[in-house]
């Protein structure tokens, strides 16, 4: 293989790993705040389309929720940790989504 093939080869994989980051870290964002496997994909799935990257990067910057094992918060509690962002649009997509999600 030539270095121009390894080359594309690098881009061409970071490219495709670029377009399924946002869900995929908020999915392991909110695994890391504590919040089970099951209720954090359906979450980072209504979360993505519905925060800007800005807002998702707020929510991922509170120190409240970050290692803990998935399983041990539940979406109460992370939407009551959530409230100090005091950002209104983010507790509304939290609440909702956290709502949605618990009773699939």
């Amino acid at each position: 293989m030539t270095r121009t093939h390894l080359v594309a080869g690098l881009a061409l994989i970071a490219s495709l790993a670029a377009c399924a980051t946002p869900e995929t870290r908020v999915r392991n964002g909110l695994m890391s705040a504590g919040l089970s496997k099951p209720i954090a994909s359906c979450m980072a799935d209504r979360m993505v389309d519905r925060l800007s990257y800005a807002q998702i990067d707020k929510l991922s910057r509170l120190d409240k929720l970050r290692k803990r094992d998935p399983g041990d918060i539940s979406v109460n509690e992370f939407v009551k940790r959530t409230k100090a962002l005091q950002d209104p649009e983010i507790l509304g997509v939290v609440t909702s989504s956290g709502l949605v999600c618990a009773v699939k």
